[in-house]
């Protein structure tokens, strides 16, 4: 399974892109951030995020995109530049037919370090170690993306067991 993990931001949205299966060693295949000027209008910083998106998709052509969950935040600026951001990367996969799981910061965090409140020091030196790489990427969105990115390489087997069982249990249901 090829992932596309994105860590949506108006000004630095990190993507990161990870081979592998479950119980696997994985592979980083690339790691970077889409940069959108701070002082440009918000519709043309979305532009930029949907570009940078687009040249990540065509390059690897991930089999799901993996997206952080928007949470609620103080600052509610803060909050609608994520989201904004996190809308136009849902959107890019969606537009070629590219599924989109969604994950909680929290989720991820317990993913690859095994604590939801694990800090950016913690989830980067992780995920350096799980990808054997020679130095966590910089910036820390960068290294956020590859851990949603394993995040759902990770989660993938149990939630699709569970959405198998819920259908079955379901389909019995009716069939009574």
């Amino acid at each position: 399974m090829r992932v596309l993990g994105v860590d949506p931001g108006l000004t630095r949205c990190g993507v990161g892109v990870v081979e592998g299966v479950a119980g696997r060693p994985l592979k980083m295949l690339g790691v970077g951030v889409v940069r959108t000027p701070a002082d440009a209008d918000t519709g043309i910083r979305l532009v930029g995020i949907e570009r940078g998106i687009e040249q990540w998709l065509e390059e690897f052509r991930p089999d799901l995109v993996a997206v952080e969950r928007v949470f609620s935040q103080h600052n509610v600026r803060t909050v609608m530049g994520t989201a904004q951001a996190s809308a136009v990367a849902m959107l890019c996969a969606a537009r070629r037919g590219i599924p989109v799981a969604l994950h909680t910061p929290s989720e991820v965090k317990a993913a690859v370090t095994g604590s939801g409140r694990a800090d950016k020091a913690q989830v980067g030196a992780m995920v350096t170690r799980l990808l054997r790489l020679d130095a966590p990427p910089k910036p820390a969105d960068a290294a956020d993306a590859l851990a949603l990115a394993i995040c759902h390489i990770w989660r993938a087997p149990a939630q699709n067991r569970l959405q198998q069982a819920v259908a079955l249990h379901a389909s019995k249901g009716r069939s009574t």
